[in-house]
């Protein structure tokens, strides 16, 4: 099993490239699944998730093909052979519920395991679920599988979610492409990855209005076709380097990463002292002075995202003063915290909010990753620390980060990966 070794204490400048978003190529691959044409997507991140994913589709049916000289692009078509979601696949990655809205719309049935993922939380389905049987889906379920069919095509329908949801939102904008007249979304999601995902499916053919809104309208079609489409950069991944330039101080520019999408991590972060503008090339960001303490909340896009929490948070423990982390949105997403304790940082968790208080410095010590966020939010408290941090269990880490020990060496972090 990998670890991660890092020695801290070292600034960072140059370059660091942004991949392509891998919460933006989970739900564009399921919608491979909506045509039997052939579907390009450039841009692909290499992670796990993304194998994952590439796995659950080809034991559809669906021919899954890395092209182009870089080996950046996918290449997804083909009929579907199997409507079948085994447990075996879907239960390393919860995207993968992502293909039932799909599957249901296109071949009128799907039998679909329950997904799995990071430990963070209690992640239901229930309105991916609710949508789809407003659509004239009949679900039931079945020894930890749903089992949904349909009669004839689905049907347009309103659906008001209680929530944004980004997965629900997901799944029923793919089905309600090819269903029977017109669905409308209310609070939907509107994160970066749902726009995304809109702009790709109406390449493919499908009538799609109020993109960008919580508000989307879907006038079903019959069929889609084919398309290409390059996936848009990783905010995470983007978010996360810049807290690495937050904790370790440096000069950083964040290649073809997009400031429009960052939100309210900017925001945070500049209130925090961190520099950050747009350049041609994409963000950079500066730390010239020291770090302040800031208070941040979770919350649905526009909002903080959950899944840069934990890399806040890294940079908040040797920040000067105090500061309050609230998690709304998952409710076991502090297990990072008690690892970054063991560094020397000062955190106490009350209910959903961690107050921290910044200390002077971190030290080495061995920890290790509980999550995907929690294993990124490790290595940057290493780059804080004074001696060495090794980081163990960081396969999560690959399921969405590429190349982080390569990045980060890149710009001057003393950072390597070995097999313990």
């Amino acid at each position: 099993m990998d670890s991660i070794r890092i020695v801290g204490g070292r600034p960072l400048h140059g370059e660091i490239p942004i991949g392509g978003a891998k919460n933006a190529a989970l739900p564009l691959m399921a919608a491979g699944l909506l045509t039997e044409d052939r579907l390009l997507l450039t841009r692909v991140p290499r992670l796990a998730d993304i194998e994952t994913m590439s796995s659950l589709l080809a034991q559809h049916g669906i021919a899954v093909e890395r092209t182009g000289n870089d080996g950046r692009s996918l290449s997804l078509g083909g009929p579907i052979t199997n409507t079948e979601a085994p447990y075996d696949i879907v239960r390393k990655m919860r995207a993968s519920i992502l293909v039932l809205g799909p599957l249901l719309a296109r071949m009128g049935e799907a039998r679909v395991s329950l997904p799995g993922g990071c430990a963070i939380g209690t992640r239901p389905v229930d309105l991916h679920l609710k949508g789809l049987q407003q659509m004239g889906a009949e679900i039931e379920l079945d020894f930890g599988y749903v089992v949904a069919k349909v009669a004839g095509r689905l049907r347009g329908a309103t659906i008001i979610f209680p929530m944004p949801s980004v997965g629900a939102t997901e799944n029923l904008l793919m089905a309600a492409s090819l269903a029977e007249g017109t669905t409308l979304l209310r609070n939907a999601a509107r994160e970066p990855e749902i726009i995304d995902l809109c702009h790709c499916l109406v390449a493919m053919g499908a009538r799609i209005s109020g993109i960008g809104t919580g508000e989307l309208v879907i006038e079903g079609v019959e069929k889609l076709h084919a398309a290409t489409h390059a996936i848009i950069p990783d905010r995470i991944e983007t978010g996360t380097y810049a807290c690495a330039v937050g904790i370790a101080g440096g000069d950083v520019v964040l290649r073809d990463a997009r400031m429009e999408h960052l939100g309210a991590v900017a925001r945070s972060m500049e209130d925090a002292g961190i520099l950050i503008t747009e350049v041609p090339e994409g963000v950079r960001v500066r730390r010239a002075n020291g770090l302040h303490g800031v208070d941040v909340m979770t919350e649905p896009y526009p909002g903080f995202p959950t899944d840069m929490q934990a890399q806040f948070m890294a940079m908040m423990v040797v920040a000067e003063g105090a500061s309050m982390i609230t998690e709304s949105i998952f409710e076991n997403r502090f297990m990072h915290v008690s690892e970054l304790t063991r560094m020397g940082a000062r955190v106490n968790v009350h209910g959903s909010s961690a107050i921290v208080r910044g200390v002077d410095s971190l030290h080495g010590a061995p920890v290790m990753a509980t999550d995907l966020r929690a294993s990124s939010s490790l290595i940057l408290a290493g780059l804080a620390a004074k001696g060495e941090t090794v980081v163990s269990r960081v396969y999560h880490l690959d399921r969405g980060y590429e190349d982080v020990e390569g990045k980060l060496s890149a710009v001057g972090a003393r950072v390597e990966r070995f097999s313990e």
